[in-house]
């Protein structure tokens, strides 16, 4: 395949461009699927060889009222070449980029949330296929709901051109620090993480490919007046089985964010940016993205992506993040993702009681 700079849109290319999409096959206006509570819907299959260029999805409730967290409860799968288990498994709206169960508008390279209220969702990733692509969403919304969507692609009359395929996973987790019944200074800064253990882990893959990025949501969950900004968290990428210190070992979560100073401004770029910054005192939900596009992190054997939830693992906050890789197939068979009521965002007001935690978290 051609790459998408400007520079070759001139070339001469091969294939035909396709399109699977949820329009009124009678010519009417009905351009919805109506997907009910419980179901997993088709919404279509690719037979031969080819690549996904563009994904649009759009969706609703049919009476007017907004449904809360409508988008932790729609699950988005992607099958390539007759495989059972995905190589795409998320959120719906985690996948296309921020997570809390909500939209938003911002923009990236390959992914974004345009108006109206960011519920307009694109995805540009290349994904490509040998024999076969097939696309599914699941229901655990309370209502029906009506489901619009382009999953625009290319065909070709040879063999795909790689033998990697697009990976994204989501991973969401409660994580397990320390009291903070210390001073707030070696509660923030003090000891030292000479392992790793402990991380929070975007991704764990095996087989050989690249990385090439994820967004993460925090929501912080300590109640303080002390100085409560809930990064200094450093990332740790370990390559093919290395041990501690890895390869690629970052000074803390804002810089492998492209960002600086415990950011809170919002900010969106191509690559990289924060698409909530929180409240005050580093209070309540945030979001960022970072995009390996042209800095692929690549891997022969294995990859995991951590990072640490506060300095020296300290910090028990929600955690949850969609990766995105590229791999040979077969992939690690993705889990089975959590029932809907541990996928459901917190409360956005602290102190919030223990039956919130103990319902999305079951401890």
């Amino acid at each position: 395949m051609l790459g998408t700079s400007l520079r070759d849109l001139y070339k001469e290319r091969h294939g035909k461009r396709k399109r699977i999409s949820s329009y009124d096959v009678t010519g009417g206006n009905k351009d919805y699927l109506t997907v009910r509570p419980g179901e997993t819907v088709d919404l279509g299959r690719i037979a031969g060889s080819g690549c996904v260029t563009h994904i649009w999805i759009t969706t609703a409730p049919f009476d007017p009222v907004p449904e809360v967290a409508l988008y932790r409860k729609l699950v988005l799968r992607m099958y390539w070449d007759g495989e059972q288990n995905p190589s795409v498994q998320a959120p719906l709206g985690d996948f296309f980029g921020i997570g809390h169960g909500i939209t938003k508008n911002y923009w990236s390279a390959p992914l974004a949330m345009s108006p109206e209220d960011g519920q307009a969702l694109n995805s540009f990733f290349a994904m490509p296929f040998g024999s076969e692509a097939r696309f599914t969403i699941e229901s655990n919304a309370d209502r029906p709901i009506k489901f619009y969507f382009y999953i625009d692609y290319e065909l070709y009359d040879r063999d795909i051109d790689s033998p990697l395929r697009f990976h994204a996973i989501w991973h969401r987790e409660l994580t397990k620090g320390i009291a903070d019944d210390i001073s707030n200074a070696l509660f923030e800064f003090g000891g030292k993480n000479t392992t790793g253990e402990g991380n929070y882990v975007m991704l764990d893959a095996v087989g050989k490919g690249h990385y090439v990025g994820c967004n993460l949501n925090i929501h912080n969950l300590r109640a303080t007046r002390e100085w409560n900004w809930y990064g200094e968290g450093d990332d740790m990428i370990f390559i093919d089985g290395e041990a501690w210190p890895p390869s690629l070992h970052g000074t803390g979560m804002e810089d492998y964010f492209n960002t600086a100073w415990c950011p809170q401004q919002e900010y969106h770029s191509p690559y990289h940016g924060i698409t909530l910054g929180g409240g005050p005192n580093w209070s309540g939900k945030i979001s960022a993205y970072r995009f390996h596009i042209e800095d692929p992190i690549l891997f022969d054997e294995s990859i995991r992506v951590t990072i640490e939830h506060g300095h020296n693992n300290h910090r028990s906050d929600d955690y949850s993040s969609t990766a995105y890789w590229y791999q040979t197939e077969p992939h690690k068979d993705h889990p089975i993702i959590l029932p809907v009521h541990r996928r459901l965002p917190l409360p956005d007001i602290l102190p919030f009681n223990d039956e919130d935690l103990k319902k999305c978290f079951d401890y």
